[in-house]
């Protein structure tokens, strides 16, 4: 074992000595040792209940043998730090808690882990920690916050988000903003729409990494905590079976989870995390993978913010589960990939469930698109490519053509949206919010929530080298590369330039000539970094391009 290293021999007495200190018997030293990365914290209401949950994971370690050692790592809220320089800092905490398991899980020679998260940043980096590790391990989320009532209707985070473009477009009062505001997150959980948190928890089942429900089960259900126990019961499985998560993340497995987000429409921030998770595995994967599976996979669900449905809605279906049965039935999986489960992911698959009537999954021959719901596009505007979430565009902005109206940041962007400064078919560039020239890619959700408020999502497109919300819909088009701070294209283009878009066909262009652009001052290198100070500095000078994960180099 592992730990080993820790605990045997006489030149160990001093390291025994200390784990005694904590009031450890030499039975539960003599045991696997197992770490448990808990990201509780009281400010993020997708984790505030990890306390209760992490103690579920400990009793199924227990009961299998094991001695469990919780420790913690960080969490930031997207949504509260949204629409200011907090964002700057979201990104960048996938690689600190990344490093934070690691140095733990090292430092301690654990036998195994299992890793606690549940939004935004914290699951892929957990997962990228997992891959470096490359020691047994299984991820448990805390679960999908159940969504608000309003008025008869399902509302969410998103909701509010576009419920403040409608305030100011006068659609909507002070009374109504003010109750809305109670109702739409109404207790813990990851935010309860298919956004960036929900979608990496329901990739993680995908990857193999988690177990079946590990992205739809309910944060407030006693089927949370089974399932934590069940997990860490596994952990104890996996050390035995000294089975590590370079077994289970191949290329295949990221396929799968490819496949899988195309057929639910899920955030376009995965194209950053699948490929940052890969490299830590030792995985190469290219934006080209995410084309090619893409272009045969159907899109089978409509999850807000693209439809009606929520997180409790796609569980009742059969969860990811019955999304992998779908996509057995249509070829899309490798269905011989292994999971912690002990299954493979073919034989995890099943027949969806229609609850109520509503088929959640919709049947392969009703598709809601016959093609993945994100779409990687390339022109000379993004000659390293770009992202679109295909699954949330209506069906008149597939294709778009309109005039550049550029800005430098998002706040007067956000600005010129709220003051009626934007027409339909205007394109907004929002530039130099890429990784580095952010620095840390902040997430759009306040600019697209305010067209989508003041009803313009349907014919206004927004281009940024930045990023966008899983919670975002309407023709955003985030991940730009190069970037403006790179010398991209995009940092060069000038107020009334003609843009084309067309998602169909996966192309982005500038109607501007190339000698133009080089004139203008594309390819430049721009750094700002000098003007920086403390973690964003570092961060800014060592961050790869979005088309690569935007990993530390």
């Amino acid at each position: 074992m592992h730990s080993d290293r820790v605990k045997k021999g006489v030149g160990r007495a001093p390291h025994r000595s200390l784990f005694y200190a904590l009031g450890l018997t030499s039975e539960e030293l003599s045991r696997p040792l197992i770490g448990i990365a808990n990201s509780f914290n009281e400010i993020v209401p997708g984790h505030v209940h990890l306390r209760s949950v992490v103690e579920a994971v400990k009793a199924g370690i227990r009961e299998a043998g094991g001695t469990p050692f919780e420790f913690n790592v960080i969490a930031i809220c997207d949504g509260i730090a949204m629409g200011h320089d907090g964002m700057r800092y979201s990104l960048p905490s996938r690689e600190l808690i990344a490093d934070s398991v690691e140095s733990m899980a090292m430092a301690h020679a654990f036998d195994g882990l299992v890793m606690l998260p549940n939004c935004d940043k914290v699951v892929p980096g957990m997962l990228m920690a997992a891959g470096r590790i490359n020691r047994p391990a299984i991820v448990v989320s805390g679960g999908p916050m159940l969504a608000g009532a309003y008025g008869g209707a399902a509302v969410d985070l998103k909701t509010l988000f576009e419920a403040v473009g409608e305030h100011q477009a006068g659609t909507l009062g002070d009374r109504e903003l003010s109750e809305l505001e109670q109702a739409v997150c109404p207790g813990c959980g990851s935010c309860s729409g298919l956004f960036t948190a929900n979608t990496m928890n329901c990739l993680t089942e995908a990857l193999g990494l988690g177990l079946p429900g590990n992205g739809t089960v309910p944060a407030v259900t006693a089927d949370r905590l089974r399932l934590a126990k069940r997990a860490g019961a596994r952990a104890m499985d996996l050390v035995a079976e000294d089975r590590r998560p370079r077994d289970i993340l191949t290329h295949d497995a990221f396929e799968n989870a490819i496949a899988v987000d195309m057929a639910i429409g899920g955030s376009t921030n995965t194209v950053l995390h699948l490929p940052a998770i890969a490299h830590d595995a030792g995985i190469a994967l290219s934006l080209d993978t995410f084309d090619r599976v893409s272009a045969k996979t159907p899109c089978l669900a409509k999850l807000s913010p693209s439809g009606p449905h929520h997180m409790e809605d796609l569980h009742r279906a059969g969860g990811i589960p019955a999304v992998l049965g779908r996509l057995k039935q249509a070829g899309c999986l490798h269905t011989d990939a292994r999971t912690v489960s002990g299954k493979t992911i073919g034989e995890l698959a099943v027949e969806p469930a229609s609850p109520g009537g509503v088929t959640v999954i919709r049947p392969l021959d009703d598709p809601v698109s016959p093609n993945g719901g994100i779409r990687i596009l390339r022109g000379n505007l993004a000659p390293d490519g770009c992202v679109v979430k295909a699954a949330a565009v209506v069906p008149e902005m597939k294709r778009h053509e309109g005039p550049a109206r550029v800005f430098d940041r998002e706040e007067p962007a956000l600005k010129a949206i709220l003051s009626g400064d934007i027409q339909p078919g205007d394109i907004v560039v929002i530039r130099n919010e890429g990784p580095r020239g952010g620095p840390g890619m902040r997430e759009m959700l306040m600019a697209t929530s305010a067209l989508a408020g003041m009803g313009l999502d349907g014919s206004v497109a927004l281009l940024t080298d930045g990023r966008f919300s899983g919670a975002s819909r309407g023709a955003a088009i985030g991940h730009v590369c190069p970037e403006a701070a790179a010398g991209g294209a995009i940092g060069a283009v000038r107020d009334g330039d003609r843009i084309v878009i067309d998602i169909e066909a996966g192309t982005l262009s500038l109607s501007v000539r190339d000698t133009e652009l080089k004139a203008r001052g594309a390819g430049q290198m721009h750094h700002e970094s000098d003007t920086l100070s403390g973690w964003l500095k570092r961060y800014a000078k060592l961050v790869g391009p979005a088309s690569g994960g935007a990993v530390i180099e």
